[in-house]
Protein backbone atom coordinates (compact mmCIF):
# COMPACT_ATOMS: atom_id res chain seq x y z
CA UNK A 1 0.00 0.00 0.00
CA UNK A 2 2.82 2.39 0.91
CA UNK A 3 4.57 1.74 -2.41
CA UNK A 4 1.38 2.49 -4.32
CA UNK A 5 0.89 5.81 -2.47
CA UNK A 6 4.45 6.84 -3.31
CA UNK A 7 5.34 5.35 -6.69
CA UNK A 8 2.14 4.62 -8.60
CA UNK A 9 1.41 6.81 -11.66
CA UNK A 10 -1.85 7.99 -10.06
CA UNK A 11 -0.03 9.11 -6.90
CA UNK A 12 2.63 10.96 -8.89
CA UNK A 13 -0.05 12.67 -10.97
CA UNK A 14 -1.80 13.74 -7.76
CA UNK A 15 1.43 15.27 -6.42
CA UNK A 16 2.00 17.25 -9.61
CA UNK A 17 -1.62 18.45 -9.63
CA UNK A 18 -1.33 19.66 -6.05
CA UNK A 19 1.92 21.49 -6.72
CA UNK A 20 0.30 23.23 -9.69
CA UNK A 21 -2.62 24.26 -7.46
CA UNK A 22 -0.17 25.47 -4.79
CA UNK A 23 1.67 27.78 -7.17
CA UNK A 24 -1.62 29.07 -8.58
CA UNK A 25 -2.60 29.93 -5.02
CA UNK A 26 0.74 31.69 -4.46
CA UNK A 27 0.13 33.68 -7.64
CA UNK A 28 -3.32 34.69 -6.36
CA UNK A 29 -1.87 35.80 -3.00
CA UNK A 30 0.75 37.92 -4.77
CA UNK A 31 -2.03 40.09 -6.26
CA UNK A 32 -2.72 41.46 -2.76
CA UNK A 33 0.90 42.27 -1.92
CA UNK A 34 2.86 45.42 -2.88
CA UNK A 35 4.82 45.26 -6.12
CA UNK A 36 7.96 47.28 -6.91
CA UNK A 37 8.96 47.79 -10.54
CA UNK A 38 11.81 49.57 -12.24
CA UNK A 39 11.08 50.57 -15.84
CA UNK A 40 12.99 52.35 -18.58
CA UNK A 41 12.12 53.15 -22.19
CA UNK A 42 15.07 54.88 -23.90
CA UNK A 43 14.70 55.88 -27.53
CA UNK A 44 16.88 57.51 -30.19
CA UNK A 45 15.24 59.61 -32.89
CA UNK A 46 17.18 60.99 -35.86
CA UNK A 47 14.81 62.36 -38.52
CA UNK A 48 13.34 65.40 -40.21
CA UNK A 49 10.22 66.32 -38.30
CA UNK A 50 7.48 68.87 -38.76
CA UNK A 51 7.86 71.44 -35.97
CA UNK A 52 5.46 74.28 -35.08
CA UNK A 53 7.47 77.47 -34.42
CA UNK A 54 6.70 80.21 -31.88
CA UNK A 55 5.00 82.45 -34.45
CA UNK A 56 2.66 79.62 -35.51
CA UNK A 57 4.48 78.71 -38.69
CA UNK A 58 5.48 75.15 -39.44
CA UNK A 59 8.93 74.10 -40.58
CA UNK A 60 10.67 70.85 -41.31
CA UNK A 61 13.63 70.62 -39.00
CA UNK A 62 16.32 67.95 -38.78
CA UNK A 63 16.41 66.52 -35.28
CA UNK A 64 18.85 64.15 -33.62
CA UNK A 65 17.83 63.44 -30.03
CA UNK A 66 18.13 60.74 -27.39
CA UNK A 67 15.47 60.38 -24.75
CA UNK A 68 16.28 58.24 -21.66
CA UNK A 69 14.14 57.72 -18.60
CA UNK A 70 13.98 55.69 -15.39
CA UNK A 71 10.88 55.12 -13.24
CA UNK A 72 10.59 53.35 -9.88
CA UNK A 73 7.00 52.38 -9.11
CA UNK A 74 5.46 50.93 -5.94
CA UNK A 75 1.84 49.80 -6.30
CA UNK A 76 -0.74 48.14 -4.07
CA UNK A 77 -4.07 46.65 -5.11
CA UNK A 78 -7.07 47.45 -2.87
CA UNK A 79 -9.32 44.35 -2.75
CA UNK A 80 -12.28 46.13 -1.12
CA UNK A 81 -12.65 48.58 -4.00
CA UNK A 82 -10.81 46.83 -6.84
CA UNK A 83 -8.62 49.89 -7.35
CA UNK A 84 -4.86 50.34 -7.28
CA UNK A 85 -2.80 52.85 -5.27
CA UNK A 86 0.67 53.69 -6.56
CA UNK A 87 3.72 55.71 -5.52
CA UNK A 88 6.50 56.45 -7.97
CA UNK A 89 9.55 58.55 -8.67
CA UNK A 90 11.06 59.17 -12.10
CA UNK A 91 13.79 61.00 -13.97
CA UNK A 92 14.11 61.77 -17.67
CA UNK A 93 16.99 63.19 -19.74
CA UNK A 94 16.76 64.50 -23.30
CA UNK A 95 19.92 64.98 -25.39
CA UNK A 96 19.58 67.15 -28.52
CA UNK A 97 22.72 66.22 -30.43
CA UNK A 98 22.10 68.60 -33.32
CA UNK A 99 22.37 71.58 -30.93
CA UNK A 100 24.70 69.99 -28.36
CA UNK A 101 22.17 70.55 -25.61
CA UNK A 102 20.61 68.38 -22.96
CA UNK A 103 18.03 68.86 -20.23
CA UNK A 104 16.57 66.97 -17.24
CA UNK A 105 13.05 66.51 -15.96
CA UNK A 106 12.31 64.74 -12.68
CA UNK A 107 9.29 63.85 -10.59
CA UNK A 108 10.64 63.25 -7.07
CA UNK A 109 7.37 61.86 -5.81
CA UNK A 110 4.06 61.00 -7.42
CA UNK A 111 1.00 59.52 -5.72
CA UNK A 112 -1.92 58.18 -7.72
CA UNK A 113 -4.99 56.02 -7.64
CA UNK A 114 -6.84 54.08 -10.34
CA UNK A 115 -10.38 52.84 -9.84
CA UNK A 116 -13.22 51.39 -11.88
CA UNK A 117 -16.29 52.86 -10.16
CA UNK A 118 -18.96 50.44 -11.36
CA UNK A 119 -16.89 47.63 -12.80
CA UNK A 120 -16.44 44.01 -11.83
CA UNK A 121 -14.19 43.69 -8.76
CA UNK A 122 -12.16 40.58 -9.56
CA UNK A 123 -9.98 41.07 -6.49
CA UNK A 124 -12.97 40.80 -4.15
CA UNK A 125 -14.34 37.69 -5.80
CA UNK A 126 -10.94 36.01 -6.07
CA UNK A 127 -10.54 36.56 -2.33
CA UNK A 128 -13.68 34.48 -1.80
CA UNK A 129 -13.12 31.82 -4.46
CA UNK A 130 -9.37 31.09 -4.57
CA UNK A 131 -8.95 29.99 -0.90
CA UNK A 132 -11.81 27.52 -1.42
CA UNK A 133 -10.15 26.29 -4.63
CA UNK A 134 -6.85 25.75 -2.78
CA UNK A 135 -8.51 23.90 0.11
CA UNK A 136 -10.29 21.78 -2.48
CA UNK A 137 -6.94 20.94 -4.11
CA UNK A 138 -5.50 19.90 -0.73
CA UNK A 139 -8.45 17.65 0.02
CA UNK A 140 -8.38 16.29 -3.55
CA UNK A 141 -4.80 15.16 -3.01
CA UNK A 142 -5.69 13.25 0.17
CA UNK A 143 -8.76 11.78 -1.53
CA UNK A 144 -6.68 10.65 -4.49
CA UNK A 145 -4.25 8.84 -2.19
CA UNK A 146 -7.17 6.94 -0.68
CA UNK A 147 -8.45 6.09 -4.15
CA UNK A 148 -4.93 4.91 -5.01
CA UNK A 149 -5.14 2.65 -1.97
CA UNK A 150 -8.52 1.39 -3.13
CA UNK A 151 -7.13 0.64 -6.61
CA UNK A 152 -4.11 -1.07 -5.07
CA UNK A 153 -6.50 -3.15 -2.96
CA UNK A 154 -8.35 -4.22 -6.11
CA UNK A 155 -5.15 -5.27 -7.87
CA UNK A 156 -3.79 -6.89 -4.71
CA UNK A 157 -6.88 -9.04 -4.28
CA UNK A 158 -6.91 -9.84 -7.99
CA UNK A 159 -3.41 -11.27 -7.54
CA UNK A 160 -4.31 -12.90 -4.21
CA UNK A 161 -7.35 -14.53 -5.82
CA UNK A 162 -5.24 -15.69 -8.75
CA UNK A 163 -2.65 -17.15 -6.37
CA UNK A 164 -5.41 -18.83 -4.37
CA UNK A 165 -6.88 -20.26 -7.56
CA UNK A 166 -3.44 -21.59 -8.49
CA UNK A 167 -2.98 -23.14 -5.05
CA UNK A 168 -6.46 -24.66 -5.25
CA UNK A 169 -5.77 -25.97 -8.74
CA UNK A 170 -2.41 -27.42 -7.67
CA UNK A 171 -3.96 -29.04 -4.60
CA UNK A 172 -6.88 -30.41 -6.59
CA UNK A 173 -4.54 -31.72 -9.28
CA UNK A 174 -2.39 -33.50 -6.69
CA UNK A 175 -5.46 -35.10 -5.13
CA UNK A 176 -6.92 -36.00 -8.51
CA UNK A 177 -3.63 -37.58 -9.57
CA UNK A 178 -3.41 -39.54 -6.30
CA UNK A 179 -7.00 -40.75 -6.59
CA UNK A 180 -6.47 -41.67 -10.23
CA UNK A 181 -3.40 -43.79 -9.39
CA UNK A 182 -5.23 -45.33 -6.46
CA UNK A 183 -8.25 -46.05 -8.66
CA UNK A 184 -6.07 -47.82 -11.23
CA UNK A 185 -5.24 -50.45 -8.65
CA UNK A 186 -8.87 -50.84 -7.65
CA UNK A 187 -9.91 -51.05 -11.30
CA UNK A 188 -7.37 -53.78 -11.96
CA UNK A 189 -8.87 -55.92 -9.19
CA UNK A 190 -12.43 -55.07 -10.32
CA UNK A 191 -13.68 -53.14 -7.32
CA UNK A 192 -14.68 -50.06 -9.39
CA UNK A 193 -16.32 -49.77 -12.77
CA UNK A 194 -14.70 -48.50 -15.97
CA UNK A 195 -17.06 -45.52 -15.98
CA UNK A 196 -15.83 -44.45 -12.54
CA UNK A 197 -12.26 -44.97 -13.64
CA UNK A 198 -12.76 -42.76 -16.69
CA UNK A 199 -14.45 -40.12 -14.54
CA UNK A 200 -11.38 -39.97 -12.27
CA UNK A 201 -9.09 -39.72 -15.30
CA UNK A 202 -11.23 -36.89 -16.65
CA UNK A 203 -11.03 -35.14 -13.27
CA UNK A 204 -7.23 -35.42 -13.38
CA UNK A 205 -7.01 -33.91 -16.87
CA UNK A 206 -9.44 -31.12 -15.95
CA UNK A 207 -7.47 -30.18 -12.84
CA UNK A 208 -4.24 -30.17 -14.84
CA UNK A 209 -5.81 -27.72 -17.31
CA UNK A 210 -7.15 -25.59 -14.46
CA UNK A 211 -3.68 -25.43 -12.93
CA UNK A 212 -2.11 -24.19 -16.17
CA UNK A 213 -4.83 -21.57 -16.67
CA UNK A 214 -4.49 -20.44 -13.06
CA UNK A 215 -0.73 -20.02 -13.52
CA UNK A 216 -1.25 -17.81 -16.58
CA UNK A 217 -3.84 -15.69 -14.72
CA UNK A 218 -1.51 -15.35 -11.72
CA UNK A 219 1.38 -14.13 -13.89
CA UNK A 220 -0.88 -11.58 -15.63
CA UNK A 221 -2.18 -10.22 -12.30
CA UNK A 222 1.39 -9.96 -10.97
CA UNK A 223 2.42 -7.91 -14.02
CA UNK A 224 -0.63 -5.67 -13.60
CA UNK A 225 0.21 -5.03 -9.94
CA UNK A 226 3.88 -4.36 -10.74
CA UNK A 227 2.83 -1.81 -13.37
CA UNK A 228 0.47 -0.02 -10.98
CA UNK A 229 3.09 0.10 -8.23
CA UNK A 230 5.53 1.72 -10.64
CA UNK A 231 8.07 -1.11 -10.32
CA UNK A 232 10.71 -1.30 -13.01
CA UNK A 233 12.29 -4.34 -14.59
CA UNK A 234 14.47 -6.02 -12.02
CA UNK A 235 12.53 -4.70 -9.03
CA UNK A 236 11.17 -7.41 -6.78
CA UNK A 237 7.44 -7.54 -6.21
CA UNK A 238 6.73 -7.50 -2.46
CA UNK A 239 5.46 -10.79 -1.05
CA UNK A 240 1.69 -11.05 -0.94
CA UNK A 241 0.58 -11.58 2.66
CA UNK A 242 -3.12 -12.09 3.24
CA UNK A 243 -4.61 -10.70 6.45
CA UNK A 244 -7.43 -13.13 7.17
CA UNK A 245 -9.05 -11.15 9.99
CA UNK A 246 -10.71 -7.74 9.83
CA UNK A 247 -11.01 -5.20 12.67
CA UNK A 248 -14.22 -5.24 14.66
CA UNK A 249 -15.18 -1.63 13.88
CA UNK A 250 -18.63 -0.10 13.50
CA UNK A 251 -18.92 3.29 11.76
CA UNK A 252 -21.62 5.63 13.00
CA UNK A 253 -23.65 7.15 10.19
CA UNK A 254 -23.88 10.58 11.81
CA UNK A 255 -20.14 10.74 12.44
CA UNK A 256 -19.38 9.70 8.86
CA UNK A 257 -21.66 12.44 7.49
CA UNK A 258 -20.08 15.01 9.80
CA UNK A 259 -16.53 14.17 8.72
CA UNK A 260 -17.56 14.06 5.07
CA UNK A 261 -19.09 17.55 5.25
CA UNK A 262 -15.99 18.87 7.02
CA UNK A 263 -13.30 17.33 4.84
CA UNK A 264 -14.61 16.03 1.54
CA UNK A 265 -13.39 17.92 -1.56
CA UNK A 266 -16.82 17.31 -3.09
CA UNK A 267 -18.38 19.69 -0.55
CA UNK A 268 -15.76 22.35 -1.32
CA UNK A 269 -16.33 21.83 -5.04
CA UNK A 270 -20.05 22.48 -4.56
CA UNK A 271 -19.30 25.64 -2.58
CA UNK A 272 -16.87 26.87 -5.24
CA UNK A 273 -19.40 26.30 -8.02
CA UNK A 274 -21.98 28.45 -6.24
CA UNK A 275 -19.43 31.22 -5.64
CA UNK A 276 -18.33 31.17 -9.27
CA UNK A 277 -21.94 31.38 -10.40
CA UNK A 278 -22.50 34.42 -8.17
CA UNK A 279 -19.29 35.94 -9.52
CA UNK A 280 -20.53 35.50 -13.11
CA UNK A 281 -23.77 37.32 -12.23
CA UNK A 282 -21.82 40.23 -10.71
CA UNK A 283 -19.60 40.40 -13.81
CA UNK A 284 -22.60 40.37 -16.16
CA UNK A 285 -24.24 43.21 -14.21
CA UNK A 286 -21.05 45.26 -14.30
CA UNK A 287 -20.65 44.77 -18.05
CA UNK A 288 -24.28 45.69 -18.76
CA UNK A 289 -24.50 48.95 -16.81
CA UNK A 290 -22.72 52.28 -16.46
CA UNK A 291 -18.93 52.13 -16.61
CA UNK A 292 -16.67 54.79 -15.14
CA UNK A 293 -12.89 54.76 -14.73
CA UNK A 294 -11.32 57.23 -12.29
CA UNK A 295 -7.66 58.26 -12.34
CA UNK A 296 -6.10 60.59 -9.76
CA UNK A 297 -2.49 61.72 -9.58
CA UNK A 298 -0.65 64.27 -7.45
CA UNK A 299 3.05 64.94 -7.19
CA UNK A 300 6.00 67.24 -7.69
CA UNK A 301 8.07 67.89 -10.81
CA UNK A 302 10.82 70.17 -12.09
CA UNK A 303 13.06 70.60 -15.10
CA UNK A 304 16.59 71.99 -15.46
CA UNK A 305 19.74 71.72 -17.49
CA UNK A 306 21.54 69.70 -14.81
CA UNK A 307 20.28 66.84 -12.69
CA UNK A 308 20.75 68.29 -9.20
CA UNK A 309 18.82 71.48 -10.06
CA UNK A 310 15.69 69.48 -10.86
CA UNK A 311 15.20 68.80 -7.13
CA UNK A 312 15.24 72.49 -6.16
CA UNK A 313 11.94 74.30 -5.81
CA UNK A 314 9.84 71.56 -7.43
CA UNK A 315 6.47 72.47 -8.82
CA UNK A 316 3.31 70.61 -7.94
CA UNK A 317 1.27 68.81 -10.58
CA UNK A 318 -2.15 67.23 -10.48
CA UNK A 319 -4.14 65.14 -12.90
CA UNK A 320 -7.71 63.95 -12.63
CA UNK A 321 -9.54 62.05 -15.32
CA UNK A 322 -12.77 60.12 -15.45
CA UNK A 323 -14.04 58.10 -18.36
CA UNK A 324 -17.73 57.24 -18.59
CA UNK A 325 -19.48 54.74 -20.82
CA UNK A 326 -23.27 54.48 -20.69
CA UNK A 327 -25.00 51.95 -22.96
CA UNK A 328 -27.86 53.71 -24.77
CA UNK A 329 -28.89 51.13 -27.33
CA UNK A 330 -27.53 47.59 -27.18
CA UNK A 331 -30.71 45.75 -28.27
CA UNK A 332 -30.99 43.98 -24.92
CA UNK A 333 -27.53 42.43 -25.10
CA UNK A 334 -26.47 43.44 -21.59
CA UNK A 335 -29.80 42.53 -20.00
CA UNK A 336 -29.71 39.18 -21.79
CA UNK A 337 -26.24 38.41 -20.41
CA UNK A 338 -27.47 39.18 -16.89
CA UNK A 339 -30.47 36.89 -17.30
CA UNK A 340 -28.31 34.10 -18.67
CA UNK A 341 -25.94 34.45 -15.72
CA UNK A 342 -28.83 34.39 -13.25
CA UNK A 343 -30.36 31.33 -14.90
CA UNK A 344 -27.00 29.59 -14.78
CA UNK A 345 -26.66 30.52 -11.11
CA UNK A 346 -30.09 29.05 -10.33
CA UNK A 347 -29.24 25.92 -12.30
CA UNK A 348 -25.97 25.51 -10.42
CA UNK A 349 -27.83 25.97 -7.13
CA UNK A 350 -30.28 23.21 -8.03
CA UNK A 351 -27.49 20.89 -9.20
CA UNK A 352 -25.47 21.51 -6.04
CA UNK A 353 -28.41 20.72 -3.77
CA UNK A 354 -29.09 17.51 -5.70
CA UNK A 355 -25.39 16.60 -5.56
CA UNK A 356 -25.36 17.19 -1.81
CA UNK A 357 -28.40 14.94 -1.38
CA UNK A 358 -26.81 12.20 -3.50
CA UNK A 359 -23.55 12.63 -1.59
CA UNK A 360 -25.28 12.11 1.77
CA UNK A 361 -27.19 9.10 0.46
CA UNK A 362 -23.96 7.56 -0.85
CA UNK A 363 -22.32 8.00 2.56
CA UNK A 364 -25.28 6.36 4.30
CA UNK A 365 -25.25 3.47 1.82
CA UNK A 366 -21.51 2.88 2.20
CA UNK A 367 -21.71 3.00 6.01
CA UNK A 368 -24.50 0.41 6.01
CA UNK A 369 -22.64 -1.85 3.58
CA UNK A 370 -19.37 -1.55 5.50
CA UNK A 371 -20.91 -2.33 8.89
CA UNK A 372 -22.61 -5.42 7.42
CA UNK A 373 -19.54 -6.53 5.46
CA UNK A 374 -17.57 -7.31 8.62
CA UNK A 375 -20.18 -9.92 9.56
CA UNK A 376 -20.13 -11.29 6.03
CA UNK A 377 -16.36 -11.77 6.24
CA UNK A 378 -16.68 -13.75 9.50
CA UNK A 379 -19.46 -15.93 8.07
CA UNK A 380 -17.42 -16.52 4.89
CA UNK A 381 -14.39 -17.50 7.02
CA UNK A 382 -16.41 -20.10 8.92
CA UNK A 383 -17.91 -21.37 5.67
CA UNK A 384 -14.43 -21.71 4.16
CA UNK A 385 -13.07 -23.75 7.08
CA UNK A 386 -16.18 -25.94 7.17
CA UNK A 387 -16.06 -26.63 3.44
CA UNK A 388 -12.37 -27.52 3.71
CA UNK A 389 -13.06 -30.04 6.47
CA UNK A 390 -15.99 -31.52 4.50
CA UNK A 391 -13.77 -31.93 1.46
CA UNK A 392 -11.17 -33.80 3.50
CA UNK A 393 -13.83 -36.06 4.98
CA UNK A 394 -15.32 -36.76 1.54
CA UNK A 395 -11.89 -37.70 0.17
CA UNK A 396 -11.25 -40.11 3.05
CA UNK A 397 -14.69 -41.68 2.64
CA UNK A 398 -14.08 -42.17 -1.07
CA UNK A 399 -10.72 -43.83 -0.39
CA UNK A 400 -12.49 -46.17 2.04
CA UNK A 401 -15.09 -46.90 -0.59
CA UNK A 402 -17.93 -45.38 1.42
CA UNK A 403 -18.67 -42.49 -0.94
CA UNK A 404 -19.19 -41.99 -4.67
CA UNK A 405 -17.08 -39.89 -7.02
CA UNK A 406 -20.02 -37.50 -7.43
CA UNK A 407 -20.01 -36.73 -3.71
CA UNK A 408 -16.25 -36.20 -3.91
CA UNK A 409 -16.54 -33.77 -6.84
CA UNK A 410 -19.34 -31.88 -5.11
CA UNK A 411 -17.26 -31.42 -1.95
CA UNK A 412 -14.30 -30.16 -3.99
CA UNK A 413 -16.48 -27.62 -5.83
CA UNK A 414 -17.98 -26.42 -2.54
CA UNK A 415 -14.51 -26.06 -1.02
CA UNK A 416 -13.23 -24.02 -3.97
CA UNK A 417 -16.35 -21.83 -4.05
CA UNK A 418 -16.11 -21.18 -0.30
CA UNK A 419 -12.47 -20.09 -0.61
CA UNK A 420 -13.30 -17.72 -3.49
CA UNK A 421 -16.29 -16.28 -1.61
CA UNK A 422 -14.09 -15.67 1.41
CA UNK A 423 -11.50 -13.79 -0.64
CA UNK A 424 -14.25 -11.83 -2.35
CA UNK A 425 -15.73 -10.87 1.05
CA UNK A 426 -12.32 -9.64 2.24
CA UNK A 427 -11.87 -7.70 -1.01
CA UNK A 428 -15.26 -6.04 -0.66
CA UNK A 429 -14.57 -5.14 2.99
CA UNK A 430 -11.30 -3.33 2.30
CA UNK A 431 -12.64 -1.74 -0.88
CA UNK A 432 -15.59 -0.31 1.06
CA UNK A 433 -13.30 0.87 3.83
CA UNK A 434 -10.94 2.85 1.58
CA UNK A 435 -13.84 4.23 -0.44
CA UNK A 436 -15.40 5.46 2.80
CA UNK A 437 -12.06 6.95 3.83
CA UNK A 438 -11.77 8.75 0.50
CA UNK A 439 -15.17 10.42 1.05
CA UNK A 440 -14.67 11.36 4.71
CA UNK A 441 -10.85 11.72 4.84
CA UNK A 442 -11.09 10.06 8.25
CA UNK A 443 -9.33 6.98 9.64
CA UNK A 444 -12.06 5.08 11.49
CA UNK A 445 -9.59 2.49 12.81
CA UNK A 446 -7.34 5.12 14.43
CA UNK A 447 -10.19 7.54 15.17
CA UNK A 448 -8.54 10.64 13.64
CA UNK A 449 -8.63 12.71 10.43
CA UNK A 450 -6.13 11.83 7.72
CA UNK A 451 -3.03 14.04 7.80
CA UNK A 452 -0.62 15.07 5.04
CA UNK A 453 2.52 17.21 5.27
CA UNK A 454 1.76 19.65 2.43
CA UNK A 455 4.92 21.66 3.07
CA UNK A 456 7.12 18.63 2.49
CA UNK A 457 5.03 17.74 -0.54
CA UNK A 458 5.88 21.06 -2.20
CA UNK A 459 9.60 20.72 -1.36
CA UNK A 460 9.99 17.23 -2.81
Amino acid sequence: MKIARLESPDAQTARHSFRSAYWNYKYYRANYLPTLNLTSDPNLNRAINKITMGDGSVKFVEQNLLNTDLTLNLSQNIPWTGGSLFLETSAQRMDLFSEHKYSWQTSPIMIGYRQSLFGYNSLKWDKRIEPVRYQEAKKNYVETLELVSANAINKFFALATAQSNYDIASFNYANADTLYRYAQGRYNIGTITENEMLQLELNRLTEETNRMNARIEMDECALDLRSYLGLHEGDTLPAIRMVTEVPDVTVEEGAALQWAHLHSPDILYMKRRKLEAESNVAQAKANAGLKADLYLRFGLTQTAENFSSTYRHPLDQQAVSIGITLPILDWGKGRGQVRVARSQRDLVGTQVEQSRTDFDQNIRKLVGQFNLQGLRVRVAARTDSTALRRSEVARRLYVLGKSSVLDLNASIEEKDAARRNYLNALHTYWSLYYTLRSLTLYDFFEGRPLQVDYGQLVKD
